[in-house]
């Protein structure tokens, strides 16, 4: 404790030096300290921006958490990336850490992940597993101000820990501030009275100021999950002494009397007197204090004089070494037959649970009743059982954000969202936690996950079946998004998503996956053998040009994806020779080497897309192809897309009339090539 308040005293006699935004633990050490020192090597803890003194408990020193402080180039946790008290560990002796965000509440599904992943690994024996020196599990603290209890992230955590019962300890420290707003604005209740709405998770108040308290609390609740594996949520009362960051401060918004009420709680002294109390000799303490203050001023001059980051490293660690590099294996496996799209997806699935028992799949019915609402989880339940292919509740949140913390302990999550149009609920965990946490771990917790996501409208699926969204996606960094065309894309490409290290989102166009569309009979193809994989970034050519045509500048590409491929080929039916078309298959990493060589041989190009044109994915490809090939190029790059629309319309005459189709590249090629 005296530590901890030597640090928040020195950052503060020192603003000018300590001048990225930072929070300390001051009021909050005593529950803070007592949640640190149950835990072992086998447990998980993610502390949120208040909790330095659960670092300091950990065995942190604070020469380290000064380096973040700072942002300098020695920060063990982010290299400079992150702000203070934004950990990240991996190692055999502390607790892990996974990556979080500022922890307004973000971090409760990731974790809560953590907790589902060792579930799940337990059930399966895994040797990923580590025990205590008992033998038993490990457990997992979620660290949350009170503040974050109202978002609605935090209860799709708490109903998913609920319900399947997860080792997870919710610690809320609960100082009646959410920076100026007071609780008394904010809610309704508090922690401890909301989580009774959560059946299955049991609970406890505490005076997180007392430290002999909050460590009794604490230890039971702790060897209660270690030994009976349910949930606990543990209300902290807490004062808060400090400013909520440096850079909003205290007096901007509190009075006096908060202020003198708070102070009241200051564990610093509570614990000071009580030792004092059972007779402790005050020399000694102040022994304590002096030994605190004086290697808080070493660390802090120590990690004021530490080099700054290098530049050069500014861009290292968005991604983990992509695995596969080459297309391997048959194409078009020895004694297959053809089958649809969404019977390749679902055939490389049931290889890879067959192969990899840390694999599971999950989302909203894809269970063992229905198996996806196109039946592309079909029969994979009766397979492998609940426990490794199940539904969850309408939370598109917490299936894409528990992939963090399900891929932090090993396990391979891979998970659906069932329309394209419903991701947005998930944006802020894709987002905020999911692609940033390869760069700011420095690589430590890269998110293997693979999340698919039909996509794309035909037949009246209306404004929210039926969108598209990948320029959206790809304004995220951190992620890779694929789009196969084709059942033998589909199986090399899904089996390739599965093994990257990485984040990927696999769009799957839901009007190929049974062929009904007329035009698109080819998107059925022979089935790949088992160990066939497309390296992702990698794109192909579907049609070619003749070599006549392109000797005498009378032909033209079309660079496209998905259903486009299909409104391409049909339309090149009349323009014997003159086209070729690419399918990009990935778009993002990009195979820019193809695109660029096959625009300069050609050059006239067309990029088409099902997306609204504007602002699209598409348009930015053309500003880029039009750069990189300009002195090859003798027309303007075109585009076609979709109508710009808030919405694609049920009725299947509006939406023929917004989309592209067949005709309108037709009639597009022919002004190209007319040029």
């Amino acid at each position: 404790m005296c530590t901890a308040r030597a640090m928040a005293d020195i950052y503060e006699a020192n603003r000018p030096i300590c001048k990225y935004v930072h929070s300390t633990s001051r009021g909050h050490e005593a529950i803070q300290l007592a949640t640190a020192f149950q835990l072992q090597p086998c447990d998980y803890v993610s502390p949120y921006y208040r909790d330095e003194s659960i670092m300091l408990g950990l065995g942190f020193q604070p020469y380290q958490l000064m380096l973040q402080l700072l942002a300098k180039g020695d920060d063990i946790f982010t290299g400079g990336r992150e702000y203070y008290n934004h950990p990240n560990y991996r190692g055999n002796d502390k607790p892990n850490i996974i990556h979080q965000s500022s922890a307004t509440g973000m971090q409760a599904i990731p974790t809560t992940g953590v907790a589902q992943g060792l579930k799940y690994l337990e059930r399966i024996n895994s040797s990923l597993l580590k025990k205590d020196e008992n033998g038993r599990g490990g457990v997992v603290i979620c660290s949350l101000g009170d503040a974050s209890v109202t978002e609605g992230e935090v209860s799709e955590a708490f109903q998913f820990a609920a319900l399947h019962q997860l080792p997870v300890i919710f610690l809320v420290q609960d100082n009646d501030w959410g920076i100026s707003v007071s609780s008394s604005e904010a809610r309704t209740n508090n922690a401890f009275e909301f989580i009774q709405g959560f059946k299955g998770i049991n609970r406890i108040t505490v005076d997180g100021s007392d430290f002999a308290k909050s460590f009794t609390v604490m230890e039971h609740v702790v060897n209660d999950v270690r030994t009976q594996r349910q949930p606990w949520l543990v209300h902290a009362k807490v004062p808060l002494l400090g400013h909520h960051t440096s850079g909003v401060r205290k007096d901007f918004y509190r009075t006096d009397e908060d202020l003198t009420k708070h102070y009241m709680d200051d564990p610093g002294p509570k614990l000071r007197a009580i030792l004092l109390q059972q007779g402790i000799d005050e020399a000694a303490l102040i022994d304590i204090e002096e030994e605190a203050s004086a290697l808080v001023k070493i660390d802090f001059d120590k990690a004021v004089a530490a080099p700054e980051p290098s530049p050069e490293t500014v861009s290292d660690f968005v991604f983990a070494p992509q695995e596969i590099t080459e297309e391997k294996g048959e194409r078009a496996g020895a004694g297959k037959e053809k089958v649809l799209m969404v019977d390749a997806a679902l055939f490389a699935i049931r290889e890879i649970m067959e192969d990899f028992p840390e694999a599971l799949l999950y989302g909203q019915d894809v269970g063992r009743r229905l198996g996806g609402v196109f039946r592309e989880a079909a029969t994979l339940a009766e397979q492998f059982g609940d426990h490794r292919v199940f539904n969850t509740a309408i939370q598109e949140a917490y299936i894409i954000g528990s992939t963090v913390g399900m891929s932090a302990v090993g396990a391979k999550p891979i998970v659906e969202v069932q329309f394209a149009d419903y991701i947005y609920p998930g944006l802020n965990q894709l987002v905020t936690e999911i692609s940033k946490s390869s760069y700011l771990s420095c690589g430590k917790f890269p998110v293997q996950a693979l999340i698919r996501v039909p996509i794309g409208a035909y037949g009246g699926g209306g404004p929210y079946h039926s969108g598209s969204i990948e320029s959206t996606l790809l304004t995220i960094k951190g992620i890779k998004i694929v789009y196969p065309s084709n059942a033998a894309d589909m199986k090399g490409l899904l089996k390739a998503a599965f093994l990257d290290p990485n984040p990927v989102v696999m769009l799957e166009h839901k009007g190929l996956y049974w062929s009904k569309v007329p035009g698109t009979e080819e998107a059925k193809m022979t089935e790949p053998g088992r160990d066939y994989v497309i390296p992702l970034g990698k794109g192909n050519v579907v049609l070619n040009a003749d070599q006549e045509k392109i000797d005498s500048g009378g032909s033209c590409c079309v660079i496209t994806y998905g259903m486009g491929v299909y409104w391409a080929k049909a339309a090149a039916k009349k323009f014997a020779g003159q086209v070729e078309i690419i399918d990009l298959r990935t778009l993002f990493p990009l195979d820019e080497e193809l695109v660029f060589a096959t625009v300069k041989k050609h050059g006239k190009c067309l990029i088409l897309t099902e997306e609204q044109q504007n602002n699209s994915f598409a348009e930015a490809l053309a500003g880029r192809v039009g750069k990189a090939c300009f002195k090859n190029l003798d027309a303007a790059v075109e585009v076609l897309g979709a109508l710009d629309l808030p919405a694609v319309p049920m009725n299947t005459i509006l939406e023929q009339a917004m989309l592209p189709n067949a005709e309108k590249v037709a009639a597009r090629l022919k002004e190209l090539l007319n040029y």
